[in-house]
């Protein structure tokens, strides 16, 4: 009995200390889990409050400009500006309506016709509930929001990852679609070195501390690199520097919906890139020559090859962000669609393929 008892105390000894007083204390050094611990938690604390904050000032800089309509339980956030043929256009990857805004391109275009442009679920002030959200699913929400606005047909252009929903309008609503212009589009399954960095927020529960947390402030660091990369060669654009909201980008929310489409992108390029044969809308291809996000050979050219009667245009000097640095060309782009289309309503279509390439 006496000797477990020594046992007991002496394997206590490496847990406990005592003091001159005999009373026990805890050994030295016990204490620094629990302290890091706590200030792990107490320093994700306070940058979640100081994101939250930054998030509601961001709201209040740049509050909604557009209207909201409420399709298959999701709040989308949309404009509407002129009259005329609808011509819808898709935003991409991070991005929002501003993005056509800014550019000229909504007002231009809409001297010609109804143009509409829809924030994509979760980008903007568009809501995103939990659920798989790909190309497919966000062309059919795209397609049940147009109709509810009263578009039966339409022009669609789609820039970046909405190229991709834009594709699968095409492909599964083919009498719904008119015209079709893609724009810098990522269309087959390539390696990205993005996906396994930006994807983390998307993993629910660790991604929701992550994007509440560290991802805006880390993403805010970043960004005028990753706006100088988007744009190169060309420079970025004075306008957009001035008035692209790039506080609303930053909220959580905002970079839970573009961590998902990055999570998503490879494998529904894979998926889709067996019906690109399907698409029967005129369709023009258009993509800058020095894109340095998605290589233009590997898919804008192998796109115009795969869809027999596109044209394909490369912008020269051009990056990522086509209808930013040039839009004058990708307005050209979408009338060349348009007058196909239009062309096509009193003749069958040649087939002929086009290439054109523009100074």
């Amino acid at each position: 009995m006496n000797r477990t008892r020594a046992k007991t105390a002496h394997g206590m000894r490496g847990s406990r200390e005592h003091d001159r007083a005999g009373r026990s204390r805890p050994a030295s050094g016990s204490w620094l889990a629990p302290a890091l611990i706590g200030g792990v938690a107490a320093a994700l604390s306070a940058t979640a409050l100081y994101v939250h904050r930054r998030s509601k000032e961001a709201e209040r800089l740049h509050p909604p400009i557009g209207r909201f309509i409420d399709v298959n339980g999701v709040r989308l956030h949309y404009i509407e500006r002129g009259q005329g043929e609808p011509l819808a256009l898709i935003h991409g990857n991070g991005s929002l309506m501003q993005d056509f805004l800014i550019c000229g391109m909504v007002d231009e275009l809409a001297k010609r016709y109804r143009v509409i442009v829809i924030e994509r679920p979760g980008f903007g002030y568009s809501s995103r509930p939990r659920r798989l959200w790909t190309p497919q699913a966000q062309a059919k929400l795209m397609h049940d929001a147009l109709q509810r606005l009263g578009v039966e047909r339409a022009h669609v252009l789609g820039h970046s990852w909405g190229a991709m929903v834009a594709a699968a309008l095409a492909v599964d609503f083919p009498t719904f679609v008119e015209s079709l212009v893609l724009e810098s589009g990522y269309f087959y399954p390539t390696p990205r070195a993005d996906v396994l960095l930006v994807s983390p927020p998307a993993v629910p529960v660790v991604g929701d501390v992550i994007r509440h947390t560290i991802a805006p402030v880390t993403s805010s660091l970043m960004l005028p690199q990753i706006f100088d990369k988007i744009f190169d060669p060309a420079p970025v654009p004075e306008h957009f520097a001035r008035h692209f909201p790039r506080e609303l980008v930053l909220r959580p929310s905002h970079l839970r919906a573009a961590s998902e489409d990055v999570a998503l992108m490879i494998p529904s390029a894979a998926k889709l890139q067996h019906r690109y044969h399907e698409i029967t809308a005129p369709l023009v291809i258009v993509a800058g020559a020095g894109d340095r996000i998605v290589d233009i050979e590997r898919h804008s050219e192998r796109l115009h090859h795969d869809v027999p009667g596109s044209e394909f245009v490369e912008m020269p000097g051009i990056g990522h962000m086509g209808h930013q640095s040039a839009p004058d060309l990708v307005i050209e782009a979408v009338e060349r669609a348009v007058h196909r289309a239009r062309r096509s309503r009193v003749a069958a279509p040649t087939g002929e393929t086009v290439e054109a390439r523009w100074p």
